[in-house]
Order: structure tokens, then C-alpha cells, then sequence
């Protein structure tokens, strides 16, 4: 048996500065000032992550400013999946994606849509 320690005063996510400069960019580009993140049911695995650029939060939302003042807002009931999980943004290729390093997470489907905690 295990016991997880939780620090109710520490973010639930990080974000790299990479992440946080292309929240950034995008928010400005459409003049919002805030990301909101939270998980649906979905794919052959069970959940997804649902990321909206957004004016406001909504009630219950966890708030995560990061250093460049940029707002995260989490749903309140997608924190226990999103614990501990780093946001990272990457290159791969010509390609660049949002990568959630998230150490809940023990299956995710083939095409990377959809995963599952236990």
C-alpha cells in the first residue's frame, strides 16, 4: 500500500516556457486572455483532454497563472486526471503539438486521442 501526498498550495500542472509562449501567442491572436482545460469522455480508451481558449472561467475552475500571465483554467473535476502533469510544446518534424506528460495516465490508444488512468 501507497500513499500519495498532495500539496494543496502547489500548481496542478506545469507548463514549459515553450507551452506558455505559444498559449501566448495564440490567446493574442484572438484577444482572449485565458486557456481553460478539462477532460471528456472519448476514444477507444476512455478520456480526452479538451483545451479552449476562453474570456472567462467558469465556476468551480482552478486557476493557474502562468509567468507570462497567461491564465490556465482547469475544470474542477479534471484536476484528479491532470495532477502532477506537465504541458510541453514540441517539435517534431515540421510538425509542433502540445504534449501532456501525464504521469496518471497507464494506457493511451494507438492514434494518442485518448487515455486512461487508474
Amino acid at each position: 500500500m501507497s500513499v500519495e501526498t498532495f500539496d494543496m498550495h502547489g500548481q496542478p500542472v506545469s507548463v514549459t516556457p515553450a507551452a506558455a509562449e505559444h498559449f501566448r501567442a495564440s490567446l493574442a491572436a484572438k484577444g482572449l486572455p485565458a486557456v481553460r482545460i478539462s477532460v471528456r469522455e472519448s476514444g477507444c480508451t476512455g478520456f480526452k483532454y479538451v483545451m479552449e481558449e476562453v474570456a472567462a472561467a467558469e465556476d468551480g475552475d482552478v486557476t493557474v497563472t502562468l509567468d507570462n500571465g497567461i491564465e490556465l483554467y482547469l475544470d474542477d473535476a479534471a484536476v484528479q486526471f491532470l495532477r502532477g502533469t506537465q504541458i510541453d510544446y514540441e517539435r517534431e518534424g515540421v510538425n509542433r503539438t502540445l504534449k501532456f506528460r501525464n504521469p496518471n495516465v497507464v494506457a493511451e490508444c494507438g492514434c494518442g486521442e485518448s487515455f486512461s488512468v487508474e
